[in-house]
């Protein structure tokens, strides 16, 4: 054990990156690269970012619900993060009366901030290697089901012992490098975060679909809540009596601009990344996985596009699912084609070729040919679990139904159904569900899954239905006619007594059919391999640390991300996408007006948009070149979860609000490449213009610390 730790600290220290700007670093671990940074322009400390004695940068950002990053902004508990981060809240308070997705919403006081259950934020309070505590009582001929068993033992034991002193303390123990390492993170969660203030969708989500991943950009997004907490300013549930959180730190805001070159720093959680990934991995990835979950992802998306174009009531109940399963989509396409153009597959194999071959007669003797072997008994079992997960478990009423199902409680006396809970679980469904929509996807990516899926791998209850009913088609008008959950009025009326025909439900029966066969089918061989996987992983890892520093390969080594903290730093700089392009850093408001077009959703800004640009009434906003600024990118490595991180400049004040990453570069989770990976971030500057121009909300600037 204390010799990977080595190993890894080595790696991360002695063998600096040759692709500049890539990685995703430990704030408590950044004294190793702030020299680096600081070469860079970066003008702050390494204590300034990360420090568990005096407030610092962490001190200020947040990780805004469960999969995106918030920063504070003023004394007074004030939140900024992207606006596509606060949709779902954003649609939850919206009507046909009260459209604020169309309109926009602007708390003018205090007073009309709207609460939003089940939001939390959390800050973190610390991160502490736990390494040798969580591996206590390891030895190396345990087998892996025995290893994650003590793993789990001993997180918990110190998950129990950091968050006993309560106070809305949640903790988590993360593996870093496939097990190699394991860091503790302790939380304190907020759960009283009210929306203050939204742009209308064609400010905030400007471009939608069509601009999403793409650059130029020229989206507003952003949103802004408040963070509340009792007279002690500590978490507590909602209550009218609450405050505004005072916060240890909030950032300043520079209203200087940004220019080519500058320095960028990046705060947030990053999601998921695969950097360190066998070329087997990579392969299904690029032929198989992402081709066929993007196919039926369009199928989905058309039929929904369809109806939201003809009614204003679907586009608002389906705007955030829409958002949600396109978001993922169209970073697909861009993944595969990245991964593609850089070869990514051949290069990891030329890496694997000279690491094998070194790694004869040694300790990592092997680990090539095993990792193989793994991914080739996975693929059609991973293949199996994409179409279940890409078309059975998107069937709204068949989720539904089976969520309500599980709500009955049986004994040997009694059954009993909850019936608030049933009632709450019916109300937040049939808000936000349109029957023709779920019938007619269900009927495309079902008849997808028949001409994909080999039939080794289709439930004998898929088979049975099938041949029943003779078409998809039919077993489709079944369900969507027969099932007790297409009627509001139906469900309302589900007693306890009902238990047995819930179970029976077709729509049910559907979702639990195949849940039984996933779970008793797939699931445990799949388990089985990953948990061989991460073994294989874990001296994988090793492997290419000592390889990479033996033999002189230039490589930095850093954690995938796991939505815990890092820091990315790099700087603003433009990209060729292609053979004869060049793309500038940074857009303007010129670029809206020549994209608003009133004839389409997405393009069609707010008549006071375009007052405002005709006379050219841009306040204190406008740069040098007479316009207002509103998107810029950079060099940082960014991912899922990064959405809504401050974006900082070298004197530590915020210059934007990370949002995206240009379509070219969605491979980064896997690859980065220095020439074509971009973050995109909405300049600082259009969030203080919208607020004040377009919203008249200039009360909000007042709370806020602006700089030059």
């Amino acid at each position: 054990m204390k010799k990977s730790l080595l190993i890894i600290a080595l790696a991360i220290t002695s063998i600096f990156s040759a692709k500049a700007d890539e990685g995703m670093w430990l704030p408590s671990l950044i004294s190793q690269r702030i020299e680096d940074m600081q070469g860079k322009g970066f003008k702050l400390s390494a204590e300034d970012i990360y420090s568990i004695n005096q407030a610092s940068l962490k001190d200020a950002v947040v990780l805004f619900g469960r999969g995106c990053t918030g920063e504070l902004i003023s004394a007074e508990g004030l939140i900024l993060t992207n606006h596509h981060c606060g949709y779902g809240q954003i649609q939850q308070h919206s009507s046909v009366e009260h459209d604020y997705l169309r309109d926009g919403f602007w708390a003018m006081s205090r007073e009309e901030e709207l609460p939003n259950k089940g939001l939390t934020v959390s800050f973190l309070e610390r991160m502490d290697d736990v390494t040798e505590m969580i591996l206590d009582g390891y030895n190396p001929s345990m087998a892996e089901q025995e290893r994650a068993e003590l793993v789990k033992a001993n997180s918990d034991k110190l998950i129990k012992e950091a968050t006993q002193e309560g106070n809305g303390l949640r903790a988590t123990v993360e593996a870093l490098y496939y097990g190699n390492q394991y860091f503790l993170f302790l939380y304190r969660e907020y759960s009283d975060i009210r929306l203050v203030g939204a742009p209308p969708s064609s400010i905030g989500k400007f471009g939608g679909d069509t601009d999403n991943w793409m650059w130029p950009r020229h989206t507003g997004d952003f949103s802004i809540f408040r963070i509340y907490a009792d007279k002690d300013n500590n978490p507590a549930a909602y209550s009218k009596d609450n405050v505004p959180y005072q916060p240890k730190k909030y950032f300043k805001i520079s209203t200087s601009g940004v220019q080519e070159g500058d320095f960028t720093f990046i705060y947030g959680f990053p999601g998921r990344t695969q950097e360190y990934i066998h070329s087997e991995g990579v392969r299904y990835i690029e032929q198989t996985g992402d081709p066929h979950k993007i196919h039926l992802r369009t199928l989905r998306l058309d039929i929904m596009k369809k109806y939201m174009n003809e009614s204003q009531k679907v586009r608002i109940q389906y705007s955030s699912k829409n958002a949600n399963v396109a978001n993922a989509w169209k970073k697909w396409q861009g993944e595969v084609k990245g991964i593609k153009k850089m070869k990514t597959v051949q290069t990891k194999q030329e890496f694997e070729k000279a690491f094998d071959k070194w790694a004869k007669g040694g300790e990592f003797d092997g680990v090539i040919e095993k990792i193989e072997g793994i991914y080739a008994q996975l693929e059609p079992y991973q293949f199996a679990t994409d179409y279940y997960t890409e078309t059975v478990r998107t069937v709204e009423v068949a989720n539904f139904a089976m969520s309500f199902a599980r709500l009955f409680k049986k004994t040997d006396s009694e059954v009993t159904l909850d019936k608030a809970k049933a009632d709450e679980l019916a109300e937040s469904f049939y808000k936000d569900w349109y029957l023709p929509i779920d019938k007619e996807s269900f009927v495309a990516i079902m008849n997808e899954y028949e001409k994909n899926v080999p039939a080794d791998f289709k439930p004998a209850y898929y088979k049975e239905k099938l041949a029943a009913y003779g078409s998809i088609e039919t077993w489709a008008e079944d369900i969507f006619t027969n099932s007790i959950f297409i009627d509001p009025a139906k469900v309302a009326a589900i007693t306890a007594e009902d238990r047995e025909a819930v179970l029976k439900d077709p729509a049910t029966e559907f979702f639990n059919e195949f849940l039984k066969w996933y779970s008793n089918d797939i699931q445990p061989v799949t388990t089985k391999l990953n948990q061989d996987l991460q073994l294989a992983y874990r001296d994988y890892m090793r492997g290419q640390m000592v390889y990479c520093r033996t033999q002189r390969v230039p490589k930095a080594f850093y954690p995938d991300a796991n939505l815990t903290l890092r820091v990315a730093y790099g700087h603003i700089k433009g990209y060729s996408p292609a053979d004869g392009a060049y793309y500038k850093p940074s857009s303007t408001i010129k670029g809206i007006m020549e994209k608003d077009n009133p004839e389409i959703f997405d393009y069609n800004i707010p008549q006071r948009l375009r007052d405002i640009y005709a006379a050219k009434d841009y306040g204190r906003w406008a740069d040098a070149t007479g316009e207002v600024p509103v998107c810029f990118i950079a060099t940082n490595h960014t991912t899922g979860g990064n959405s809504g991180s401050p974006v900082i400049n070298a004197d530590g004040n915020l210059i934007g609000i990370n949002f995206d990453r240009v379509w070219e570069g969605t491979m980064s989770d896997i690859v980065f490449d220095p020439e074509i990976c971009r973050n995109i971030s909405l300049d600082i500057r259009y969030v203080l213009f919208t607020i004040d121009k377009v919203a008249d909300a200039d009360h909000l600037l007042e709370e806020m610390t602006l700089v030059e």
